[in-house]
């Protein structure tokens, strides 16, 4: 099976350690390739575009509505690497990344997406529900929880393409109030593994508070859910949102 492209700026992420990166998350729609260009206006340095499921269990409340929004529009597989090309022509050089679950691409065709979306502009792949281990040759962003085995850090480690997803905490995403006091546990476990792989933390960052926090533990952040609500609001509010991440990022 084909692998997808990487972006060496990103993907091999060598860059020093103080430079934080910076993901956003938008669910894939209409209105993605605009307000993806005001994500990146406002400092985001990677755009995951979330492809809709109708049962994504790592998913809350606020991205599961707009999962289920853009599936009543007509967001099936297809469109969405539609939309995943109109993104990329509009932004030459950011890395996208989409996520999407395990279904969706056996009933499309593993192979047929790898080509497809590779076509389409993606950089790499996020497959939430295929654990690390399985269909090796797709190359792909890896996640790891608290929960996760020394074993399975190890195993997601030295096949991630490019950086580690830390999930902070054990549920679905989503705005909290407070930064998971677990997220510091994780990351030492992945750092004693010793591969100097990039670590980006996600799933429950929604203020510059939070994102200055656990940039402070990781290499990076991924902001979901928030994005996702403040994007409803259009693009110049995503992009002072967005903005005010990336001044915490660098504060």
């Amino acid at each position: 099976m084909p692998t997808l492209e990487q972006d060496s700026a990103v993907m091999n992420d060598d860059a020093p350690r103080g430079a934080k990166k910076l993901v956003v998350y938008l669910m894939a729609g209409h209105d993605a390739p605009a307000l993806a260009e005001a994500a990146v206006a406002g400092g985001a340095d990677v755009v995951e575009l979330g492809f809709p499921f109708s049962d994504p269990l790592a998913d809350g409340p606020v991205i599961r509505r707009a999962g289920e929004k853009a599936l009543a529009e007509g967001m099936r597989t297809r469109a969405c690497l539609d939309c995943l090309a109109r993104t990329r022509a509009s932004l030459p050089d950011t890395p996208l990344i989409p996520m999407t679950y395990s279904s969706l691409l056996e009933a499309y065709g593993w192979e047929r997406f790898a080509d497809d979306a590779r076509s389409a502009g993606a950089t790499s792949l996020i497959v939430a529900d295929l654990p690390a281990g399985e269909r090796p040759e797709l190359r792909r962003v890896q996640l790891v929880a608290p929960t996760s085995t020394d074993e399975r850090l190890r195993l997601a480690a030295e096949q991630t393409d490019g950086w580690l997803y830390l999930v902070t905490v054990t549920g679905t995403t989503g705005a909290r109030d407070d930064l998971s006091p677990a997220l510091a546990g994780l990351v030492a476990r992945v750092r004693a593994l010793g591969n100097g792989v990039a670590l980006y933390a996600g799933f429950g960052i929604s203020t510059p508070e939070h994102a200055h926090a656990a940039a402070s533990l990781a290499d990076g952040i991924v902001v979901g859910s928030r994005a996702v609500q403040v994007a409803e609001q259009g693009p110049d509010a995503l992009r002072k949102y967005v903005s005010s991440l990336r001044g915490a990022l660098h504060a």
